[in-house]
């Protein structure tokens, strides 16, 4: 049997007709950037999510990028954020020239320790940025700062608490677009404004230019595909949840399971971008199940504050043990939401058959 990582086929088979539909409607409308379609993706987004405001985005790099941009973040300042990330949630900060700080994980969560985050903010902080990582909501820091939540992995998982909560729409995320796509959910009208002429060049009206902004737009044609797979959303990551809840299961009955072994606690609105297992032998358990035609990934391998272009920051080995030890142990399994019983049990089996074998 073959478990991929991900099925983006097999969730696109059903939607095959709409989809082409909703690509014709873009090419026959001749208007391929903003407009009508990128209006009616962001009234359906914010309606669906139950947030003031949508703002759709050329990715969900660029909306933690313009956030920042629209909380005026610039040279010299910090802000405090998590080690153990994809590296776009640091990325923009280091863009604006401004400095990463960061706050170790909680253990069970992988998310941002909020009482180390709030241990962090200095008089240089401008901004937090919490990620909901893997698709669980994060605790946020109690601190009197902007809170730009990252939640790329996490749409639909939770309110928006923060000024802003940043999404992403690549073709791997749980909505995800036929490329890259973006978007950036608030209840405050005045950023969302703002936000919304930072994304084209900084202007309003066309060519005059009130902000120094750049190219965030999302195309009309991804907001059209986007729109057949929104509806769809909810059920998605009730599959999800369900295949999760089948994983635990599995697991318990199984025999031959280190005690070391850990699987990812749930919590209220998690969606389940990831199920990430904490696996001994975690490099040698992925070797046998890629050999078993069981597709994995390692989110992620190498902790942010230790990656070669933030050395200047001057972090050091074992600056943060909580995220560093999960950049040794974590690996993601399938969990797609057209995952089988049979393809489950077939992971379950070649995860106890490793450990069985002595690993």
């Amino acid at each position: 049997m073959k478990v991929p990582l991900l099925d983006v086929k097999a969730q696109l088979a059903p939607l095959r007709e709409a989809l082409l539909a909703a690509m014709a409607r873009v090419l026959d409308s001749g208007g391929f950037i903003l407009g009508p379609e990128v209006e009616g993706f962001e009234r359906e987004l914010a309606a669906t999510l139950g947030v003031r405001r949508a703002v759709g985005l050329s990715s969900g790099t660029d909306a933690l990028l313009v956030a920042l941009m629209a909380l005026g973040v610039r040279a010299g300042d910090e802000v405090v954020t998590t080690p153990f990330s994809f590296y776009a949630t640091v990325g923009g900060i280091a863009r604006l020239g401004a400095r990463p700080v960061f706050a170790d994980i909680d253990e069970a969560s992988f998310n941002l320790d909020p009482a180390a985050a709030a241990s962090a903010c200095g008089p240089g902080t401008r901004a937090v940025i919490p990620v909901h990582l893997f698709g669980r909501p994060a605790a946020l820091p109690a601190v009197p700062l902007p809170i730009v939540e990252d939640a790329a992995q996490a749409i639909g998982a939770g309110k928006v608490t923060g000024i802003a909560s940043c999404l992403s729409f690549f073709p791997s995320k749980n909505l995800g677009a036929f490329g890259d796509g973006g978007a950036l959910l608030t209840d405050d009208d005045d950023f969302a404004d703002k936000v919304a002429i930072l994304r084209a060049h900084g202007s309003k009206p066309k060519y005059v230019h009130h902000l120094v902004g750049g190219n965030f737009r999302l195309d009309a044609l991804q907001a059209a595909i986007l729109r057949v797979k929104l509806p769809r959303l909810s059920e998605w990551s009730a599959q999800r949840r369900r295949n999760a809840e089948r994983y635990r299961g599995m697991f318990a009955a199984a025999s031959g399971m280190p005690s070391e072994l850990r699987l990812p606690d749930d919590a209220p609105g998690h969606i389940y971008n990831q199920f990430c297992i904490r696996a001994p032998k975690r490099d040698a358990l992925r070797e046998h199940l890629t050999k078993n035609d069981v597709g994995t990934e390692i989110y992620y391998p190498l902790a942010l504050h230790l990656q070669p272009c933030f050395a200047h920051l001057g972090y050091k080995p074992g600056a943060f043990p909580r995220a560093e030890r999960a950049t040794h142990e974590v690996l993601a399994l399938p969990i797609y939401a057209e995952l089988t019983e049979a393809q489950q049990g077939f992971v379950v089996e070649q995860i106890a058959a490793f450990y069985r074998q002595g690993g």
